[in-house]
């Protein structure tokens, strides 16, 4: 018997169709092909190099695309409900989606979602005494690790029939993720621990900081809903100017003004805080800054971090 929620589910994703009308997905694949819709550029990432040539991956969200603000369209449902599988994050990035999410379960959609993968004690909050969770695991090549287990064991649920491709998928990645968990740590390595402070926009660099070794400040909070007031503002640039941080830094997917704001404020207490670049959070990059991939990302970021702080 269907609950209330799946039958609302259902007659929305007919409305949908009716008002765009109909959409043959398989038409744009491989039919032979598993179909995968994938939430964020990082996971659609990730699904192609797991999946590899068994799948067809459809990414709902394009590089500088913030998950934590995206609503899901009328085509997106449609995509989702279409595809022989449906991966996101979890943790709450979503989270204008959950409702989805739940009713494609319900229909007995396969449905991967990353939170399965993780230990409770791998899971950070938003702060101490804070009941909101950090969904921004990709940060530490650890957990993107887990991560991949996660996604190989749902492909290989819905088509077992190559298994063995998603396996040795799988372990290739995971070599490939190694190497980078050391360039990672190479990197940060070069910075004194002194100075291995990180000062961004929105508090998504959580898990860098707690793999790699950094204090990390977060202008706004996990949310990129939240807006950083005057007094967050000046409170910052004081801690920036006492303890004579070299840099600050932008995000791809949150506007800049209030990391100027505080280049600004710091400005005014007579120090001089440079922006060390723009870092990729909640987005990959994409070809024209050759930082399409999860890895090319993340060495993006280490790089940009470690230059601009030595």
């Amino acid at each position: 018997m269907k609950t209330i929620k799946g039958i609302l589910f259902s007659s929305l994703f007919i409305a949908f169709i009716f008002l765009t009308g109909c959409y043959n997905f398989e038409s744009d694949q491989d039919s032979d092909k598993l179909k995968v819709v994938a939430t964020t550029t990082m996971l659609t990432d990730l699904l192609k190099e797991i999946g590899g040539e068994q799948i067809d991956v459809t990414g709902l969200m394009s590089a500088g695309v913030d998950p934590h603000l995206y609503k899901a369209s009328a085509r997106d449902v449609i995509y989702m409900q279409s595809a022989d599988v449906v991966a996101y994050n979890g943790l709450e990035l979503e989270g204008k989606m959950g409702e989805i999410f739940q009713g494609l379960e319900e229909q007995k959609k396969t449905v991967i979602s990353l939170e399965d993968g993780l230990n409770e004690e791998d899971i950070l909050s938003a702060g101490e005494g804070s009941t909101s969770i950090d969904p921004h695991i990709w940060f530490d090549v650890d957990l993107w690790k887990k991560s991949a287990i996660e996604v190989s064991k749902g492909l290989i649920s819905a088509d077992p029939k190559n298994e063995t491709s998603y396996q040795a998928n799988l372990e290739s990645y995971l070599l490939e993720l190694e190497e980078l968990d050391q360039y990672v740590t190479n990197r940060v390595n070069e910075l004194p621990e002194d100075d291995r402070v990180l000062v961004t926009a929105h508090d998504a660099f959580s898990y860098f900081g707690e793999g790699y070794g950094f204090n990390v400040i977060g202008l706004q909070g996990l949310n990129t809903n939240a807006e950083a007031g005057t007094g967050d503002i000046s409170q910052l640039a004081d801690y920036i100017v006492d303890n004579g941080i070299k840099a600050i830094f932008i995000e791809s997917s949150v506007p800049t003004r209030t990391i100027e704001s505080l280049q600004a404020a710091t400005k005014e207490k007579g120090f001089e805080v440079e922006i060390g670049g723009e870092l990729y959070s909640d987005s990959l990059g994409d070809k024209e800054n050759d930082s399409e991939t999860y890895i090319k990302t993340v060495k993006s970021n280490v790089d940009t971090i470690v230059d601009a702080l030595k």
